[in-house]
């Protein structure tokens, strides 16, 4: 005869049923689980960029951005006000001494320059006029002061005659005065005039002056525009390449405006940038490297500037092998400046890992096959070399490869 079951055997029987089910989900929950736990604790040797610390000098640098560009350029500016009329040569063209680049509209500079033509020809027309003039007055005072002598010198007789007569007694006193007064008068009249004469050349040796002068200052205008004129015809200064030029034809052009550039593209040099935090670091004549690819370079910082903009400063380097085949105008490039030499510290190869000095988690070996992740103070660096403050010892061998998908583990077997 059947009974009712209790509710704790229906519980009872219940689990009996499900108990299959939850052991089944739980082993595959296990399995998943060590299966991730197994890939996510492993890393194939093959994949890892590994470095032994040892024990040795470290020239420090400081890292800097450049850029590759001609170690000439000249940039060609327009000498006036002018427009574009033709244009003969395209960027990119291989350009000789005197070759033209482009033709600016003249005219209205010709123009200019035949009219200052002409104010120098009036000038010097009024130049003969004026030495006409002088001539004229200074001859017609010699003159006057010539025929003021004779006067002079009858008056002195006429006295001399007076001053016997009166001693014979047949003069008067009278006269004798009247003698001595026209001569002292006339002789004073005389310094007048020779004194007139010694100013007016003096006058017209001014004038001849003040106008050779004004001649001088137009002929040197009339020079300077004739080599504007002449230096409007725009044209290569040296065999270069040129790297831009404006072929707007018809396109206005004020004085002093670019308007093209030529390059020697043979031979480069390297712009770069530094923060300004490592200002006190680099100085002219600081050796330098430049990394190319895979290639370094070596060269010298040529200058630096002596104001920060926008958190940096710039400087040049000037590169020891300047014809390299690698080097193209605009490729970005990283430049080392080398500061200090330390010697005798532990070191070990630089990588992406490095950011500067400060605590870095590094995996390192414990045994051939498992990494151990290690608290390492690392310190200065140069391209090559990183130092190792703590955490290291030499023969360890520490893993500088991109490990930050792994920053949960402390551990990883290697495969």
């Amino acid at each position: 005869m059947d009974r009712e079951l209790t509710s704790d055997e229906r519980k009872k029987a219940m689990r009996k049923k499900m108990l299959p089910y939850i052991i089944g989900v739980a082993v595959v929950v296990v399995i998943i689980a060590i299966l991730m736990i197994t890939l996510r604790s492993s890393v194939n040797r093959d994949d890892l960029l590994i470095a032994t610390v040892d024990t040795g000098t470290i020239e420090t640098t400081v890292t800097g951005s450049g850029s590759v560009v001609p170690a000439f350029e000249e940039i060609i500016n327009s000498p006036i006000n002018s427009r574009i009329v033709e244009v003969y040569c395209k960027a990119g063209d291989s350009v000789d001494v005197g070759t033209p680049l482009l033709r600016l509209d003249l005219q209205s500079t010709e123009t200019e320059l035949n009219k200052l033509k002409d104010q120098i020809e009036m000038k010097r027309y009024e130049l003969e006029q004026q030495k006409v003039g002088n001539d004229t007055r200074i001859s017609d005072l010699t003159m006057q002061v010539k025929v003021k002598e004779m006067t002079v010198n009858r008056l002195e007789v006429e006295l001399r005659n007076e001053r016997y007569l009166d001693s014979l007694g047949s003069g008067t006193g009278d006269r004798v005065r009247q003698a001595e007064l026209a001569y002292n008068t006339g002789k004073l009249e005389l310094e007048q005039m020779r004194q007139q004469l010694a100013n007016e050349h003096k006058v017209t040796d001014a004038g001849l002056s003040v106008k050779n002068l004004d001649i001088n200052i137009a002929s040197k205008n009339l020079g300077e525009m004739s080599r504007t004129l002449d230096d409007a015809q725009i044209r290569a200064p040296r065999r270069a390449t040129l790297t831009f030029i404006n072929d707007q034809i018809g396109q206005k052009i004020s004085e002093g405006e670019k308007i093209a550039i030529i390059s020697d593209l043979s031979h480069f040099k390297v712009d770069g940038e530094l923060a300004d935090s490592y200002g006190d670091r680099i100085r002219v004549g600081s050796k330098a490297v430049v990394r190319v690819g895979r290639d370094r370079l070596t060269g010298m910082v040529s200058n630096v500037t002596p104001l920060s903009r926008n958190g940096v400063i710039s400087f040049s380097v000037r590169l020891d092998d300047e014809a390299n085949a690698r080097l193209r105008s605009g490729l970005k490039t990283d430049v080392y400046i080398m500061c200090d030499v330390m010697e005798d510290v532990k070191r070990i190869k630089n990588g992406t890992f490095y950011t500067g000095p400060g605590l870095y988690e590094l995996f390192v070996f414990d045994s051939d096959d498992e990494l151990v992740r290690r608290s390492v103070r690392l310190g200065e660096s140069n391209f090559e070399y990183v130092e190792v403050i703590n955490g290291l010892e030499p023969g360890d061998r520490v893993v500088i490869s991109d490990m930050k998908r792994f920053n949960t583990n402390t551990s990883l077997k290697v495969k």
